[in-house]
Parts: C-alpha cells; structure tokens; sequence
C-alpha cells in the first residue's frame, strides 16, 4: 500500500507519541439510555453511570465512550442533537456530566463523547431559523437546501438515498404554505445535513470542541466520519465512489480540529467512523494531524474463520503501519448485530449494508463460546480494543420485540424489512432491578441468568473472564506494548506472540473442529472455556506464558 500523501515522520503530533494512553486502552461504549437507570423512569442515565463506576472500574476498562447525552427529539436515539452544548433532561444536567468526567477520573477511568458533524436535529435552532429564513438566506446555506427537479420542483433534487431507506430528501413547507425547497438527510429525514462548505459549520464545531474539552472530556467519538462534505455540485450518484463522501474537505476538517486539541495538555483522542473499504483512503484519516483511530469495521464483518480472521488481522497491521496509527478491535456496537448472535449462525459475517439479517436460527451455546474466544483474541491483538456494554455479560441480540415497541427510524422507513438496531440496545441486566421495574425497550427473560449479580458470582461466567483478560492485558507490558509476530500453527488455528522485554505472552485460537495439543508453556495464563487433557477444545482461546 502507498504511504498516504503529505505525511512525514517530522509531523508533530500527539499521535507519534508510543506512549500516548489511547494507543493499548481498553474501551467500553456506552449507551446511555440502555446501561443504567439511576432514577426508576426505565430509562438509563448519567446517574446510573456514576453509580456503576465501581463496576467498570472493576471490570478493567481505562476509558468509556459515550454515545449521544444531548438534548435530542430521539428520532434516532439521540443522533438527532438539538443542542451540542447541554445535556438531555432524560438523562440528567450538565452538571451531572461534569460529575461523572470528574468521578471517572478519580476512579482512573477516561471519558470519551460522540459527536456528531454529519447533521443535526430539525429541532436545532440553526434549522429552526433555516426553515423560518426561507430560500437564499444564510440560514439555509449552513445546510443543504435546494429547489426541487420537474414541472413544480415536485422532485427531489438528485437521487441521493438515505442510509435509513427512501429517499434522501424531503421537501419543506414555505412560511407561506407553499411547497418549497428539499434539504438534504443522509440518515432520518429528521437529522438535515450540515453544509460543511460553509464556515460558520466549521467555526461552531470547533467551538463545540472547546465547550467539552474545558469540561475535562477525554476526547471524541466522530460519527460518520467520512460524511461529512459532499460533492457541491450534489451530480445523481450512478456507480463508483459516493458523492458524500470522502472529499479532500474532510481532511481539512480533521487538520483544523486536531489544532483544537493541541491546546489543552491531558493528550484528548479524536476515534473516528470512517465506512470506507479502500485501505489508502482509510489510512488517510489516520494521519498524524488528523484521527488518531478508526474504528476496524472489517474486523466486526469478519466470518469465524481463521483464514478470514488471519488475513482481516494482517491488513489492519499494514493499514495502520505507514502513518504510525494504532489498530483498533472491536466485535459489536450500538448499529450491529451482537456478535454472540451472529456467531451462533451458520453464517457468521456481518455486512455493514444498511440492512441486519434477523430471524435467522442461532445457537448461543456456540455463539457465546466463540464470543469468549473472540474477546481473548482481540485484547491480545496489538492496539486499542472496545467493548460494547453488554459484551462482557455474552448478550445474544433480542429479536422479537413488538413492532409497536421498536424505536429505530430504520425499521419504520423500511416498512419493517429491517428490523433495525433496537435489538443490540436492550438495557443491561444488572440483576438488582425492582420485580416491576420499567425498561424503554423489554428485557428478555433469559437475560435474568446473564446479570451482573449472577456472573459476579460465577468466576468462570463471561463476566468473569472479562474481567481476568482485561487485568492481565493491563498488567503485561507485552500485552500492552510487544511486539506482534505470527507463530506456527495447524490449519484452522490462530497462533501469535506479543513480546516485551523478554517476556512472551502467547495467544492461541482454536476455530479448527478437533481440539489441539497446547505447545510446551509455563503457564495456562486465562483460557476461554475447559481444557480437556491438556488440549483446546474448538472454537476456544488461551493466553499462555
């Protein structure tokens, strides 16, 4: 792969730092409204979260990642910001938010908060003020509205389609009653795009940034990061690369912000969601003025397959290495299909094509001890690795919630082909809920023997698992920092070692059918399941020294 254009080794930045805190941390997201419930209305917030910082702190994570806390209408659960500045009285007050960074900190933990550029709600006072302004008014340029195509302007203005489904336009009431422009939603037609041509966009992020960071945030989570300038010409999308994506402009975006976050000296991370495929445009986000991270989407997509797995491992290391990027792993998030679930399938990829395959037959038995083998696989991997709430318990997605009890504006806006993601956001079962106890979104029976109280209890649960893996990648410089290399290994086996100062740690994952002869070892380190006679069984991992 060529080295991306424009970098070189003299670029100062905090991202050539080898010792920069983000580089081996682990990373657990948060959704707020599905972790904790601090105040009994079913649904979860910032004040649950602070009472659950003794469990995350137990549990080993140096960071959390908090989805949406703004002030949203929850069109789409909170990526519809009202206002980037506050909190959303669901979930508590600003100054509650500046409680829990301060008490995350002292419990040794990070704070890491989404932001999202790509658009904002119809509910923000910017396009409150666009649709009141009316065409050619410099409150309408801050977004992208356009007069419609045909006789009356009756058609939208390109074929553009929102990711959600239908169309990505809609068509906007004039002060005067009449049909008027369109304006432009990637997503929901309640999240307008942002019209990042426009340098008011750029001066109000920036300053947003500021906002948080003076509030002692530990950086950002960017939503759609490769959204974020479209093509001005806005030319119908054929074939080929997507006019909405992936312009020289975004890169000037990342340029401006990371200048932002050399002002303040506590070494803040900007985590970016870059959808593209192409390994040199990825790697251009990751430049040392620009992202720190990207999440690995390819790694989530990929099959429980050790050649798949194998060749996913080997291209994200290559990616990474020309601009000195950290690799990051992560099996499941807040839009994907709990990989326990997926796992128990016979066919185990993901496809991040806007549509979840739902329905199709699972064994979680298999699913949770693949899971388990998996979580050992990506903490022993070189670089940062996040889990999503809920991993750490092995929670299967939840796929017979009542249509009139979903939530996602994609299950809606595809007249429910997709079932959307209201599955993989089912609040935590902590075990000690009231018997009648409310949740935004129902609990599964099933989940009662997956709580925390239970697996607390059980140190051979998934919980606890966790919780050895994370003190042991932790406490092992060789975990942390070693050196990577390939060992090996029979066909259907994944064999690798990290070595730091003579110290080897060594990770095996069995995805073959027959269990395997563990090689000569000091010491059975953690293991994802029983070993049977001094073998691993299939679809089980083990870290040895």
């Amino acid at each position: 792969m060529a080295t991306p254009e424009a970098f070189t080794t003299a670029t100062a930045s905090r991202s050539a730092s080898p010792s920069a805190w983000w580089r081996s941390a682990a990373i657990y997201q948060i959704y707020p409204r599905s972790f904790a419930d601090g105040d009994g209305d079913g649904i979860g917030d910032l004040a649950g979260i602070r009472a659950r910082l003794p469990y995350l702190r137990r549990l080993g994570v140096d960071a959390v990642w908090i989805s949406p806390w703004y002030p949203s209408p929850m069109a789409d659960g909170g990526y519809d910001i009202a206002d980037y500045r506050d909190i959303d009285p669901v979930f508590g007050t600003l100054a509650d938010a500046e409680a829990l960074v301060s008490e995350a900190h002292d419990a040794g933990i990070r704070v890491i908060v989404d932001i999202v550029p790509n658009h904002c709600s119809d509910q923000h006072p910017w396009f409150r003020a666009a649709l009141e302004a009316g065409p050619g008014s410099p409150e309408r340029a801050r977004f992208w509205f356009r007069p419609g195509r045909g006789e009356h302007g009756e058609l939208p203005p390109n074929n553009w389609q929102s990711v959600f489904g239908g169309a990505g336009w809609r068509r906007v009431t004039e002060a005067d009653g009449a049909p008027g422009e369109w304006y432009l939603h990637r997503f929901a037609p309640e999240q307008p795009d942002f019209n990042w041509e426009n340098p008011e966009v750029h001066a109000e992020f920036e300053s947003i940034l500021r906002f948080w960071l003076d509030r002692g945030v530990d950086g950002f989570r960017i939503d759609v990061a490769d959204n974020l300038v479209k093509d001005p010409a806005l030319p119908d999308h054929e074939s080929g690369p997507t006019p909405w994506a992936d312009q020289d402009g975004v890169h000037e975006i990342y340029r401006a912000w990371h200048k932002v976050l050399d002002a303040y000296d506590h070494d803040p991370v900007f985590v970016g969601e870059v959808w593209t495929s192409d390994p040199e445009r990825f790697a251009r986000y990751l430049r040392p003025d620009e992202l720190h991270t990207a999440f690995n989407f390819p790694f989530l997509q990929s099959p429980w397959d050790a050649t798949a797995l194998r060749t996913v491992i080997d291209s994200t290391l290559a990616e990474h290495a020309p601009v000195g990027a950290t690799a990051t792993w992560v099996l499941s998030n807040h839009d994907t299909t709990r990989h326990v679930t997926r796992y128990g399938r016979a066919d185990t990829s993901y496809a991040l094509d806007g549509r979840r395959v739902h329905g199709v037959t699972a064994d979680l038995g298999l699913g949770r001890r693949r899971a388990a083998a998996a979580a050992l696989l990506t903490m022993a991997l070189p670089g940062c690795v996040y889990v999503y709430q809920g991993d750490e318990l092995g929670l299967d997605e939840v796929e017979d919630i009542a249509p009139e009890l979903r939530q996602d504006p994609t299950f809606f806006q595809t007249g429910g082909e997709d079932l959307g993601r209201d599955g993989c956001r089912v609040p935590l079962p902590w075990g000690d809920e009231a018997p009648d106890a409310r949740s935004w979104l129902p609990r599964p029976a099933a989940w009662d023997a997956l709580s925390v109280r239970e697996q607390s209890a059980d140190p051979d649960s998934m919980l606890g698992l966790y919780r050895r893996a994370l003190a042991l990648r932790s406490a092992r410089t060789a975990l942390r920092e070693g050196e990577f290399a390939w060992l090996p290994a029979p066909a259907g086996v994944l064999a690798f070692a990290r070595t730091a100062g003579g110290s080897s740690v060594r990770c095996l994952v069995n995805l073959s059918g027959t269990p395997l002869v563990l090689p000569d070892h000091t010491e059975v380190l953690v293991a994802g399941g029983p070993m049977e006679n001094g073998t691993l069984p299939p679809d089980t991992a083990v870290w040895l020294r």
